[in-house]
């Protein structure tokens, strides 16, 4: 089969792998989609030691399995592979596992493949009318899904009473605004740099306000009361603290290095509570397959399709931030 594999610091290439062999309790999947998500990219850096080089990344995948008795089934992936007996697992916050695992990182391979292995237990079935490409949106949506149910209650006040700010536009930022929407957030901002991007959240996105780092009409200095940050970038987190008002809530989701820019004076006067929030629960994964199937999501027609084989030259557009989507999904099996 053909797969991308990540070699080192900045460089992918595209192999012949064997097809991966399935034990007790797996299922094969011919890999139909496949999104480039932020972690991949910090791999693709070399910031991520949990992924070495040779590795075959990619975890947001949507197919159909191969063999079994499910064969022929359409699903995406819940790629959080965990124990199921730990106080985490047995609580309902599989995602906080100790010992879990996640596709593209070892001992599991990822998705950037004609094919991966999967356990039975987190393949989720899908409609045959939904569009692939929106099924492998599932995991980037999960993620920002929880990030704003987490939000929400650290809030501890209904959403419609609230006026709300996400920082950053690719996919789980523009998830989250989209999520906060549905739950029926009294406003909504986005910022996002990249002016196309900012025309493509636009278009995606017409309840949300989204704006660039110096245009008129931006949020101003203590106007929200929920912040998501899905950049995690020390200018993002200087420019939450700045937003939250008092007793306000601010969600971490990016996963740059570092930990500057919060300011810590303001948070401790005003009460301000921050937390982190990392993946999302079985449950949750679950959930959001269902609204994406009932549209509840808008159209979701934001992402952008290249082959499997287009990989490393996409890879390098979303490093050199020349790409108006806020997601990149590649097809293995043939052009889009």
């Amino acid at each position: 089969m053909k797969a991308l594999v990540y070699t080192g610091p900045h460089a992918l290439a595209l192999h012949d792998l064997p097809v991966p062999s399935p034990v007790p309790g797996e299922a094969l999947i011919r890999v139909e989609a496949v999104g480039i998500c932020g972690s991949d990219m910090h791999a693709y850096h070399g910031h991520d030691s949990r992924r070495p080089a040779p590795l075959v990344l990619g975890h947001e995948a949507a197919g159909r399995i191969v063999g079994g008795p499910r064969d022929g089934r359409r699903v995406t992936i819940n790629p959080l592979v965990t124990c199921g007996t730990c106080v985490a697992c047995t609580a309902g916050r599989s995602h906080l596992c100790p010992d879990r695992q996640i596709l593209s990182m070892p001992p599991r391979a990822g998705a950037f493949a004609e094919y991966v292995c999967a356990p039975e237990s987190n393949l989720v079935e899908i409609p045959e009318d939904l569009p692939i490409v929106k099924a492998a949106l599932a995991e980037p949506l999960a993620v920002s899904y929880h990030a704003v149910n987490l939000g929400a209650r650290l809030l501890c006040r209904p959403l419609s009473g609230a006026d709300c700010a996400v920082l950053g536009g690719g996919a789980i930022g523009l998830g989250a605004a989209l999520v906060l929407a549905m739950q029926g957030a009294r406003t909504v901002s986005l910022a996002e740099p990249n002016p196309e991007r900012r025309a493509t959240i636009a278009r995606a996105a017409s309840g949300v306000r989204c704006y660039g780092p110096d245009e008129v009409g931006r949020p101003v200095e203590g106007s929200a009361d929920l912040i998501v940050d899905a950049v995690g970038s020390r200018a993002t987190r200087a420019a939450a603290s700045r937003l939250t008002r008092p007793g306000g809530v601010i969600v971490h989701v990016g996963l740059l290095p570092g930990d500057e820019g919060l300011d810590i004076r303001k948070l401790t006067l005003q009460e301000i509570v921050v937390s982190g929030s990392y993946c999302y629960t079985g449950q949750e994964f679950r959930d959001i397959v269902g609204i994406i199937a009932a549209g509840r999501l808008g159209a979701l027609d934001w992402a952008e399709e290249r082959a499997l084989a287009d990989g490393v030259a996409a890879f390098a557009a979303i490093d050199a931030n020349t790409t108006a989507s806020p997601k990149i999904v590649l097809r293995p099996h043939g052009a889009p």
